[in-house]
């Protein structure tokens, strides 16, 4: 018998910046989010029932999400206040997840977060180089990101883990070896994030001066393949590759520099599926020719490239028509 499958939703909630004294090189926390100001209790009740009136009724599986900022480093009073607030839609909503810093990991906040239904909780470790967070002033060191995902789960509360390519002190060799320290953590989902340079930042400072030099698209999505295929290998969830396009963002004025891409992880896709294709097209000799692939209906789009770019990939370097059907 078919059975619906259960989507996952989350409500979103960004708290910029609050809670955390910190302020890394890479961060704008305002322009991230595209919110420019602090949030009450008023308005996560007025967001989460703006979302409940448009989300599927059956079948859904939600959690109120607080990010953007460091939420465990607020009071535990203000913690308190708005897990209180979000645990009052515990009839619509399943849990409640929030993003926050290895440092900012206790005792009194995961008693807190077991009070409240809290079912995940993200930390954005960025990297397990210790020189490149030195360098990104992050302020605190793996071993803090160790200790504090085994906290996460004794308290059997899902930990999720924020990882960046690209930054300031980084290369390729340090990206994958963050994704393998990573996944060794054993998290239930992941995110991956290409550094961008934003404007208003001390990496925007470093990129004008010449100490940054950001990934170009390719490296970046080359690099991100790689790091993806080593969660893939451990049936790690990836719930994120690159940031959310935002008009924010977008404005022309907030990206300074930097691999950003509003289909990021499609181009990851696409030129992943190109590779292989490729591969095969060499190995058999191939040209002129039509080259027809089966792949499953998901898959379709990867296969054909973002925009079509490996049709004209393959036509333009092989006079290769490239045919994907659904298999």
């Amino acid at each position: 018998m078919k059975t619906d499958t259960i989507k996952k939703y989350n409500i979103p909630i960004f708290i910029p910046h609050e809670g955390c004294p910190h302020s890394c090189v890479f961060c704008n926390q305002k322009k991230i989010t595209g919110v420019q100001t602090s949030v009450t209790c008023g308005d996560v009740e007025k967001i989460i029932e703006d979302y409940l009136t448009f989300l599927p009724k059956n079948n859904r599986y939600i959690e109120i999400a607080f990010f953007g900022g460091s939420f465990t480093g607020l009071s535990l009073d203000v913690q308190e206040s708005f897990l209180k607030t979000a645990n009052r839609y515990g009839e619509f909503a399943d849990g409640i997840r929030m993003s926050t810093r290895p440092d900012y990991i206790n005792d009194d906040v995961l008693r807190l977060a077991k009070k409240y239904n809290v079912t995940t909780i993200e930390l954005g470790l960025q990297s397990s180089d210790d020189e490149v967070l030195k360098l990104n002033e992050r302020e605190h060191i793996f071993a803090q990101t160790i200790q504090a995902s085994k906290l996460i789960k004794e308290y059997e509360i899902n930990l999720g883990l924020q990882m960046m390519v690209g930054m300031y002190g980084s290369n390729p060799e340090k990206d994958i070896k963050t994704a393998n320290d990573t996944a060794n953590l054993e998290p239930e989902c992941v995110r991956i994030y290409p550094t961008l340079t934003l404007s208003g930042t001390k990496l925007e400072e470093l990129y004008r001066k010449g100490d940054y030099l950001p990934y170009e698209l390719d490296m970046a999505v080359d690099v991100t393949d790689k790091v993806m295929q080593i969660f893939e290998e451990k049936n790690i969830s990836i719930i994120r590759v690159g940031l959310h396009s935002d008009e924010s963002l977008t404005d022309g004025k907030s990206i300074v520099a930097g691999p950003y891409h509003p289909a990021f992880k499609e181009l990851v896709l696409s030129k992943r599926a190109r590779k292989m294709i490729e591969n095969d097209i060499i190995a058999k000799g191939y040209k002129d020719c039509v080259y027809e692939v089966s792949v499953p209906k998901s898959s379709v789009s990867e296969a054909v490239g973002h925009k079509k770019c490996n049709a004209v990939y393959f036509k333009d370097k092989y006079n290769i028509d490239l045919k994907v059907v659904e298999r």
